[in-house]
């Protein structure tokens, strides 16, 4: 088994029980008694190690109790710890007053024997420390162009929380702070104009003749690149002179030490060119202001300015915030061709045009380029906690986004198999990625698996969908690697567990490994390539045992357990992660792949999901209501994960089950209306009444590239689309029963040229723009 390097820090060793393999079914309460938090980590940038050609990004790991791992010892195989920040039991950063004045794979397991009887659930260890109070993102208002943030509590930067602008991790300035003649504006407009920017208006009487009516109007315009807009309207009948004066301030803190409230206290500042500089430990930032302030105290922080408006008239100040040694930011997303196409979204329901516009807008604030392949881009998990690689996340993302065209998968495909360990390592073939954590039921998964299995399947459905072949046959190579990886880790057994000794088998990566077996397998014989026989006949076989081994029988018909213990007991919780169950992968002729459940079988669950219990009304629940640890704001214990709810529309629909996806399908769309069509990640899982919201998750990320590729999949799936470029043919399955009415979808790209369908109120579907050759199949 493939062994981390040698940890460099105490924190390093702070190894959770559970990454020994130390877990082990409860005494039938099904209840975990405690969990235990590691180290936390947040991004910085993405790095490459250049020695073992791992490229892993800090940002990759999440915060604790946010759908990430917990530890900042990867998982076997992974590579080095992302982080060695220990965790404080307290929240945001402290705020400090200026200083006013001048101047790796398991051993073979046998199958287990087949039984049909619930096994306890799985407990955490003893143990356990409190997890830190995180700055909420849930009122933040957050402008993204990666590597650019632009956090904000409102138009004033207080310093407190996660205000402020940033740059690969790094705080450059926490603290910009108006007063107008001796008074802060009163804030009357707080609000998104886009992913990358906000508007903020305030408003205040300059003149004391001025009667109730405000006099002056002052318009802030914040963008994720470092610049910042301010400007002031006279609405008085006679000129104004006032006096501005901006109130800066910083602690080039990284996110990491203020999401664990260890920022420290805000900077002395220098007087740069027009505005101020900030230092410390190799690192400096810096303001400048166009016009120049006509003084400055670097003592107090302060820029000030004698302001000439006449009746009706503007004027304005510019800042720009810069990090010293580089250059003005240029985003993913401002590249001159974008790998994502500008799809728009009509119809009957409102809301699908502001969704899908969201949706485009939030993962092209998410791209980031390969550094050493500037070419080649990828999505980012999220912001503001992931703003790095997670290579699980970027695949399923990148799949779901397939609709807009293939250059942002083939992008993501080149940028991982680059990470692939090499064929002299124990776990050769492997995409390395940090643990995720699964709740208190089970251990932390092992997302470098899921991102493994993850690969040749969206390969495969890539090239249906116009990949160009031959960027297909340059990535078959690494898909070749991935696919030997599963059969030598599967070895003479039948389910693939996690790595770690003793680990489980997960009811999910078994549908991933089934998955990617059979697109795999599909991928070898279109080229020629030796191994799909054997991967066809082990997914049979695995077919064959989880029906039996999996399916747990009740008087409600049965549901599949969540996973396997070591000794084969079935751990029994039902949640969320079934549901990838029912996505099977998309093969030629827009045939999807067969799935690990049989027709009954796939009823009972289809039922399941649908049933107060999974459905909250807004989306699908990560554990049912019903189950022991049942917590509505647990990331993994109860609330609504948006990317999982996509998965369950979209697999419910294939699978014919069209009342329980459209019932999911209108509860997420009706929260994303409640969120500004901008979906977070996840939110709580709290059951809908009829006057009630769907209340946030105070951590969730927003924008998540899963969460923007959902809104995406969800709506194409209505029309069902399934091309097969290499025939030249689209198959279209609409949903007959047209949850949402008449539906057009423009801009779309299939066969690497625009695409348009539209679903009548029938549930017909009518191409209305489509490549040259391209036949619509049957």
């Amino acid at each position: 088994m493939h062994q981390p390097p040698t940890p460099t820090s105490a924190a390093d060793d702070e190894r959770l029980p559970w990454d020994r393999g130390e877990w082990s079914p409860t005494d039938g309460a099904g209840v975990t008694e405690r969990q235990t938090i590691g180290p936390l980590s947040l991004p910085k940038e993405f790095r490459a190690n250049s020695s073992t050609g791992q490229d892993m990004p800090l940002a990759s790991t999440p915060v604790p109790g946010h759908g990430g791992p917990l530890a900042s010892t990867p998982a076997p195989g992974h590579g080095r710890p992302l982080a060695s920040t220990p965790v404080p039991g307290q929240g945001t950063s402290p705020v400090s007053a200026p200083v006013r004045g001048r101047g790796d794979s398991p051993a073979p397991t046998p199958a287990p024997s087949r039984r049909r009887s619930a096994a306890p659930s799985v407990r955490t260890p003893q143990g356990s420390r409190p997890a830190p109070e995180l700055p909420p993102t849930h009122t933040a208002l957050i402008c993204v162009a990666l590597p650019g943030l632009a956090i904000s509590g409102g138009g004033q930067l207080t310093g407190r929380g996660l205000d402020g602008f940033y740059r690969a991790g790094r705080r450059l300035l926490s603290r910009c702070q108006m007063r107008v003649a001796g008074r802060e504006p009163l804030a009357v407009l707080a609000r998104m104009t886009g992913a990358d920017s906000a508007r903020f208006v305030g408003t205040l009487r300059a003149s004391p003749t001025a009667g109730p009516d405000p006099d002056v109007v002052v318009e802030r315009t914040r963008r994720a690149d470092g610049t910042e807009r301010i400007t002031l309207r006279n609405a008085a009948a006679r000129p104004l002179r006032l006096p501005v004066e901006l109130a800066l301030g910083t602690d080039l803190a990284d996110l990491g030490a203020i999401a664990s409230g260890k920022a420290g206290p805000e900077l002395p500042a220098t007087v740069h060119d027009s505005g101020l500089r900030w230092a410390t430990a190799g690192v400096a930032a810096s303001v400048t202001a166009d016009p120049p302030p006509s003084d400055a105290l670097a003592s107090a922080g302060l820029l000030r300015w004698e302001l000439e408006l006449p009746p009706g008239g503007t004027a304005a100040v510019e800042l720009r915030v810069r990090l010293d040694g580089a250059g003005p930011l240029r985003a993913a997303a401002q590249a001159t061709t974008s790998p994502l196409a500008p799809a728009r979204a009509t119809g009957d329901d409102s809301r699908v045009a502001p969704l899908l516009d969201w949706a485009v807008v939030d993962l092209q604030a998410l791209l980031l380029r390969d550094p050493a392949h500037p070419a080649d881009t990828h999505l980012a998990a999220g912001a503001p906690w992931r703003c790095g690689m997670s290579p699980a996340e970027a695949l399923a993302a990148a799949r779901m986004a397939l609709p807009l065209g293939t250059r942002l998968a083939a992008g993501t495909l080149r940028t991982l198999a680059r990470t692939q360990l090499a064929d002299r390592s124990p776990q050769a073939g492997l995409i390395p990625g940090p643990r995720r954590d699964a709740g208190p039921l089970l251990p932390p998964g092992c997302t470098g698996t899921e991102a493994t299995l993850l690969f040749p399947a969206l390969l495969a459905e890539a090239r249906r969908w116009g990949l160009p072949e031959q960027e297909t046959r340059e990535l078959l190579p690494a898909a070749e690697r991935c696919l030997t990886w599963l059969r030598t880790t599967i070895g003479e057994g039948t389910y693939l567990r996690d790595p770690q000794p003793g680990g489980p088998a997960r009811c999910e990566t078994q549908a991933h490994a089934h998955r990617a077996a059979l697109l795999g397998a599909d991928l070898l014989d279109t080229y020629d390539r030796p191994g799909a026989t054997e991967l066809r006949q082990w997914a049979q076989a695995l077919q064959a045992a989880f029906r039996a081994d999996f399916w747990i029988e009740d008087l409600g018909g049965g549901h599949p357990a969540a996973a396997l213990a070591p000794d084969g007991r079935p751990v029994p919780h039902l949640g969320s992660a079934a549901v990838h169950l029912l996505d099977t992968g998309l093969l030629g002729s827009g045939r999807l792949a067969p799935g690990l459940l049989d027709p009954a079988q796939t009823q009972h669950l289809a039922r399941l999901l649908g049933a107060p219990a999974m459905d909250a009304g807004w989306g699908l629940r990560g554990l049912g209501a019903k189950e022991a640890g049942h917590n509505p704001f647990g990331h993994r214990t109860g609330a609504v994960r948006v990317h999982d709810t996509a998965v369950a529309i979209a697999g419910l629909a294939a699978a014919g089950y069209e009342k329980e996806a459209g019932g999911l399908l209108k509860g997420l769309l009706d929260a994303a209306e409640h969120f500004g069509h901008r979906l977070p990640e996840m939110f709580a899982g709290e059951q809908r009444s009829a006057a009630s919201a769907p209340l946030p998750h105070p951590a969730a990320c927003r924008p998540a590239a899963t969460a923007a590729a959902s809104a995406i999949m969800v709506l194409t799936t209505l029309a069902g689309i399934r091309p097969d470029t290499p025939a030249r043919t689209v198959t279209l399955c609409p949903v007959r029963s047209a949850p949402l009415g008449e539906l057009g979808l423009t801009g779309l790209r299939v066969a690497g040229a625009p695409f348009a369908v539209r679903i009548s109120r029938l549930g017909l579907a009518m191409v209305e723009e489509a490549a040259d050759g391209l036949q619509l199949g049957v």
